[in-house]
């Protein structure tokens, strides 16, 4: 035997091979080989919207619930822009969450769950 376990996985994991699930597909663009996400960026970013699509999402969503039928704008509008904002917050937590797991399995610290 070499030695290794094939039923250990390893700890850490290069930013070439996050990402995706499985076998990637070849590379097709002229993309350089070393390219990467910028995960820091991603990380400041979602961690700014996501307060300040959940705070839209509250204030449309109380404005739609003070207008009357004959406002303008009226609530009809009012809580499509909330909706729009609510998912846009939900995105931004999502992003944030799988950021930080691909920053966390770069630095190879085992996730605790609680």
């Amino acid at each position: 035997m070499s030695g290794t376990n094939p039923g250990r996985h390893e700890e850490r994991a290069t930013r070439r091979d996050s990402g995706t699930i499985g076998r990637r597909s070849p590379r097709t663009g002229t993309e350089p080989v070393t390219a990467q996400s910028p995960l820091g960026l991603r990380l400041l970013l979602s961690g700014v919207f996501v307060p300040v699509f959940a705070a839209a999402t509250a204030y449309f969503a109380v404005w739609a619930a003070d207008s009357g039928p004959g406002d303008s704008p009226g609530p009809g509008p009012l809580t499509a822009i909330a909706v729009v904002c609510g998912a846009l917050a939900l995105f931004a937590v999502i992003d944030l969450v799988v950021v930080a797991r691909r920053l966390r399995r770069e630095r190879g610290t085992a996730s605790t769950t609680r």
